[in-house]
């Protein structure tokens, strides 16, 4: 644990990403495999704790540190209050062990204390964390207690460790990304297996890392010539590839999820794509002979169910819109331009002649000025904006500016009051920086969303100072605040939901600006944002 905790300090210290690489890279090298491979799932995001695996609840820990540090439970709450992180809090109200215990390997602390007393009655878990307390260091203390909280954020992307993965094993960081997708188990031959410079049978059941445009910020006609590019709609969907080998199909979304029965209807249609196919594209809900795709919610809808029923099928049928083949034959074909991998993926799919699978149209323009036009139409498309892809690009792993933009149309808005506030994590966890906004509905303000992004750091704190000045009730770490301050918020889409007590959801809500002229009285009201609404 020492080692790992003493990398997790250096991480946390480290501003530069030089720095984190290296100090990942002398990790790797010198920790037991065993070790480095419940590091590698950590870092990569992956919990010890989750709903199903539970060791301690966040009202758990509080009452057991109460009661091991001698500490009122009023004074514990008001402490995690103004710390902001749970595992910090905990670290710090216990004290330093007079003599420390045995240093325990990280894989051991895990699978050996934490995991075998998972779902355990009380008393049994009770005894396990606060035994551990007593009988760590302050850092170890701090890296266990963030184990216990899920809370292992240490500005750490896992691009990052893969770079270090790559530079220290010398093999292609797109084979280790490829390698990491999905789910995988944390053990000790684990890195040996990630960082084999052979060709692997479990190769061939893995997607291939996303290739990710970037925002486009200069002006477009920097861009050059536009026979140059491809351009295509920018579709609100569910990025995924679909995957036909070896007589089976398989669908993985963006976020690295298996989507398994959820979507019968591709998976049937992909069962006619030839062997050794990979495609790339967006996966939509979209009535059949409906000329636009139905809202983002509707897809959500067929998301939540791991299989869905004939009415759900029936009443959202989906689609994918392909725009890349990766692979055909058995062959890798992310090296070509993507002139050919497009020309190759129309063929294919001009064999299917099957509407569950189509190819993404291109957007015909003379040039920038009729792709500026068709782009101001995007919104009554029922899309985001424009894709521009150079002809030439090969297909790459990650995001790498240059080659694919995204060209997005300007975000609807709305002026809305913050009506409840809430701290933030890591080095964010001492100030309010996370926020929900209402609009009003009639004299009452209903929140319609959060937001976490937008202001600078002399507003996040002048900010921060009067929420902790104008706070009407506290619940938990969550502080309702005086409906006075104004903030002009970016949404890309509005649809209706029924899980949102507006009987609305704004898709990706960012703060644009604070809005210091406007009074809260002239705030938007609920029957505007409605009539957003799709």
């Amino acid at each position: 644990m020492k080692r790992f905790a003493a990398l997790y300090s250096e991480l946390d210290r480290s501003t530069a990403t030089g720095d984190k690489r290296a100090a990942l890279v002398r990790y790797f090298q010198q920790a037991p495999p065993h070790d480095a491979a419940w590091a590698l799932f950590l870092l990569a995001g992956g919990k010890v704790t989750s709903a199903r695996q539970k060791i301690a609840g966040n009202a758990e820990l509080r009452a057991w540190v109460a009661e091991r540090s001698d500490t009122p439970a009023w004074l514990v709450d008001d402490s995690y209050d103004q710390v902001g992180d749970l595992a910090e809090t905990l670290t710090l109200l216990m004290d330093d062990p007079v003599q420390a215990g045995a240093d325990i390997a990280l894989a051991d602390w895990i699978e050996q204390k934490l995991l075998p007393v998972a779902n355990q009655p009380e008393p049994v878990r009770h005894a396990t964390i606060t035994q551990a307390w007593q009988q760590l260091a302050f850092d170890e203390r701090l890296v266990f207690n963030k184990l216990l909280t899920g809370a292992l954020r240490v500005g750490v992307s896992q691009r990052l460790v893969q770079q270090a993965l790559a530079e220290w094993s010398g093999i292609d960081i797109a084979r280790i990304a490829q390698r990491m997708l999905g789910s995988w188990v944390p053990t000790p031959g684990l890195l040996a297996a990630l960082l084999s410079p052979e060709e692997r049978p479990e190769d061939r059941q893995q997607p291939y890392p996303f290739f990710l445009a970037s925002p486009l910020e200069a002006e477009v006609d920097t861009l050059g010539p536009i026979d140059d590019w491809l351009v295509e709609w920018k579709w609100d969907g569910i990025r995924l590839q679909v995957l036909r080998r070896q007589g089976e199909v398989a669908l993985w979304s963006r976020g690295e999820e298996r989507l398994d029965g959820r979507f019968p209807e591709i998976e049937a249609a992909a069962m006619a794509l030839p062997d050794g196919c990979v495609i790339d594209g967006e996966l939509l809900a979209w009535a059949d002979g409906d000329d636009l795709p139905l809202p983002f919610t509707a897809l959500q809808t067929r998301i939540q169910r791991l299989k869905p029923g004939p009415k759900t099928l029936r009443d959202t049928p989906v689609r994918v819109l392909a725009y890349d083949l990766l692979e055909l034959g058995g062959d890798d074909l992310r090296g070509l331009p993507l002139s050919q991998r497009r020309a190759r993926l129309a063929e294919v799919l001009a064999t299917l002649a099957d509407p569950r699978l189509m190819l993404s149209p291109a957007v015909r323009v003379a040039d920038w000025s009729a792709a500026a036009a068709q782009r101001d139409l995007a919104r009554e498309r029922g899309v985001e904006g424009l894709m521009l892809k150079r002809s030439d690009s090969v297909y790459q792993a990650g995001r790498r500016r240059g080659d694919w933009w995204k060209w997005k149309i300007a975000p609807l808005t709305i002026d809305a009051v913050m009506i409840y506030a809430q701290s933030g994590h890591g080095r964010r966890s001492t100030l309010y920086t996370d926020y929900t906004f209402g609009v009003w509905d009639g004299e009452t303000l209903v929140p319609v969303a959060k937001a976490y992004s937008g202001l600078d750091d002399k507003e996040i704190l002048a900010l921060d100072r009067w929420i902790r000045a104008n706070t009407i009730e506290r619940f938990g770490p969550v502080r309702s605040v005086r409906g006075e301050q104004v903030f002009e918020l970016g949404f890309e889409a509005v649809n209706r939901s029924k899980r949102h007590k507006s009987g609305i959801a704004v898709r990706f809500p960012r703060i644009l600006r604070w809005r210091h002229d406007k009074p809260a009285s002239e705030a938007d009201t609920l029957a505007q944002l409605q009539a957003l609404a799709r």
